[in-house]
This record gives structure tokens, C-alpha cells and sequence, in this order.
């Protein structure tokens, strides 16, 4: 009965009168009501604060200069700003930063496309197709999601330094693998620094994430009514005309979303970059940033003399600015593509 009074009250009623009416229940609900929002609040602001609170004391650190690290009275805002720090940090004997960021920019964009498109044909076939096996080959999927990297890592390496898929190198020396050409492209991948052993990784999706790519793909497609295809089939559409035609242009926003998941742990990964490539004759970012502690040592030794070396302060300082240097690009990349990702994360379910 309260309810309904509430719902009938006059608009020149006070609040109070309408709560009089109601029994007390009005101000209740908006008592709870206001107490939800403030507590949803703090918690949303809390979440947020411990996500920006780094980055912030990294650009805050950044622009500060050496003496500034060590004065108790500065917190946040540097007292002496400076641009220095960048500059320094770009240095070939430190980040190198232009010619990392070339490198690293060509390699994650060709892995990610490369996965994109391997992931993209395997997850139709996952969601589509029946043939023997196929909940095994998706069990296997899954494991390439589960199990890390690290525990095929040897494997891995004795494959791209002895590569000879079906003894094909072999047959152009008369069995005699180790000729000219295995010595300067197979059995020397990551001296010279070829990354190779990226772009056969990622179109035969094995390469980093693949397995949750083809994962998320096939979920995707498996929410498309079938109708659609059985309507391109009726009107004489082939199996690869339909998916080209009438599925893919559907499946954008998530193969965007996959897109930034590969080009983001594509630019900040270490593991296989350390495996397959020569960061002095290949530099890519991650492995320059990993190194900068140390680099900034022999930097600053070659500075001013032998024995002198950074501070532990001074160390953390680059780190921090190296950091934000190498974040900076992903930051735009998502500022762009942040419509489709989030499309994407709300059609397909995905937390």
C-alpha cells in the first residue's frame, strides 16, 4: 500500500509528507539508495586510484631532476622540471629509443596480423565444422593456454636452431645439412637476428596467446546463427566466399579486441625476444627498457670517468621514464581501437 502511495503522491507534496504517507519506507529507499551509490564510490574510486597511482608517481618521478629524488619535502610535483630525463633515456647507449621503436612497431604489427588471421580461419573451423578429433585439437588448444611457454622453451630453441622441416634443407647438399644456406638462415636464427622464428610461430598459431586468440574467435563465431551461411549457401556462395563475404565483417570488433591483445603482449614481451633475437643487432624496447638499470651505469661511467655509477635512485628514475616511453604508443593505439575493443568485450560476453 506504501508504494502505491508513493507512486500517486501529488508533485506539490514535500518529501516529508510523502514519507509521512509511505510509513517511512521513502525515506528508507533513498537513505540505501544514496549509501549504495557513495560505497560503489569509494570502491570504483579506490579500484581506479590503485591503477593510475603508479603511473602518476612515474610521469611525477620522470620530470624530476637527481637532487629532487632525495628531498623529503617533494612528494608528487617535482620542484626543478625537467625534460632531461627523456632525452637521456632515448640515447642509442641507453633505450635507443628510434630504432627500438621501429623495430619493436614492424614486428608486433606483423605477429599480430599474422595471429589475427591464423586464429580467425582456425576459429571457424572450430565453431563451424565437425571432423575427427576436434575436441581433442580444442583440448590441446586450451593446454597451449594453461601450460606457459617456459616449459617448451628448450624445445623451442633446439627447433629454430636446427630448422629442417621434413629434411628439406638436406636435399639440396646431398643429405649434408649444415651447407650455406642452413648455416646463414636455420641453424642461426637468433645469432643473427632474424625474426623468423616470430612470423612461423604466429601463422601456424603457436605463437604468444595464440591459443586464447582462437579461443575467444571461436566463441564469437559460435554465437552467429547459422541461418546466415545456409542463406549465402542457397544463393551459391562457397564455404570460404561465405566466411569472407558474410562472417568476417560481423567478427571485427572482435578480432579487433585480438588484434590489441596481440600487438600489447607482442611490444612488452621479453621471453621470446630474448630467445630469438640479438637486442645490439635487432633492438626491440622490452629488452632495452629490461637492460637500462645497467646501461645507465656504463653510460654515466663513460661520462665522468671510470668508478663513478648511478644511485640506486637515479637507477629507478630511468626505469620509470623508460617505462612511460614504451607504454606511450600502446596508450594510443588503445585511445583509437577503444571503441571496437569495448564493442567486442560487451557482444561477446567476456569479463
Amino acid at each position: 500500500m506504501s508504494k502505491k502511495i508513493v507512486a500517486h503522491a501529488k508533485p506539490s507534496e514535500s518529501f516529508w509528507e510523502r514519507n509521512r504517507k509511505s510509513g517511512g519506507y521513502l525515506f528508507k529507499k533513498t537513505v540505501g539508495n544514496k549509501a549504495y551509490k557513495f560505497i560503489r564510490f569509494l570502491l570504483l574510486f579506490g579500484l581506479c586510484f590503485m591503477i593510475v597511482q603508479p603511473i602518476l608517481s612515474k610521469i611525477s618521478v620522470s620530470f624530476m631532476e637527481e637532487q629532487d629524488l632525495y628531498d623529503s619535502t617533494i612528494i608528487s610535483i617535482p620542484r626543478h622540471l625537467t625534460t632531461e630525463n627523456y632525452e637521456t633515456a632515448a640515447l642509442p647507449q641507453l633505450l635507443n629509443y628510434a630504432a627500438a621503436f621501429k623495430n619493436t612497431f614492424t614486428v608486433s604489427l606483423l605477429v599480430s596480423l599474422l595471429q589475427v588471421a591464423a586464429s580467425c580461419l582456425v576459429g571457424y573451423g572450430f565453431a563451424r565444422f565437425e571432423f575427427p578429433g576436434k575436441k581433442l585439437w580444442f583440448f590441446a588448444i586450451i593446454l597451449t593456454v594453461i601450460i606457459p611457454p617456459q616449459t617448451i622453451s628448450t624445445a623451442l630453441h633446439l627447433s629454430f636452431s636446427h630448422f629442417n622441416p621434413m629434411g628439406i634443407v638436406g636435399l639440396f647438399n646431398g643429405g649434408n645439412e649444415i651447407n650455406l644456406l642452413s648455416k646463414a638462415y636455420y641453424l642461426n636464427l637468433g645469432v643473427i637476428s632474424v625474426p623468423v622464428p616470430y612470423f612461423a610461430m604466429s601463422a601456424t598459431c603457436m605463437g604468444l596467446k595464440n591459443g586464447l586468440y582462437i579461443y575467444m574467435i571461436r566463441q564469437f563465431f559460435a554465437g552467429i546463427p547459422k541461418s546466415l551461411e545456409e542463406a549465402a549457401y542457397v544463393d551459391g556462395c562457397s564455404t570460404f566466399k561465405t566466411f569472407y563475404k558474410v562472417i568476417l565483417p560481423d567478427a571485427l570488433p572482435i578480432l579487433v579486441s585480438c588484434f590489441l591483445f596481440a600487438f600489447v603482449w607482442q611490444w612488452t614481451d621479453t621471453f621470446y625476444t630474448k630467445m630469438f633475437i640479438k637486442d645490439s643487432s635487432l633492438p626491440m624496447l622490452s629488452m632495452r627498457l629490461s637492460g637500462i638499470a645497467d646501461a645507465l651505469s656504463k653510460y654515466i661511467e663513460s661520462l665522468e670517468g671510470f668508478g663513478q655509477v648511478a644511485t640506486m635512485g637515479h637507477k629507478q628514475q630511468y626505469v620509470s621514464t623508460g617505462t612511460l616511453m614504451v607504454i606511450a604508443p600502446l596508450l594510443v593505439l588503445y585511445l583509437f581501437a577503444q571503441k571496437g575493443f569495448v564493442e567486442s568485450i560487451s557482444s561477446t560476453g567476456l569479463k
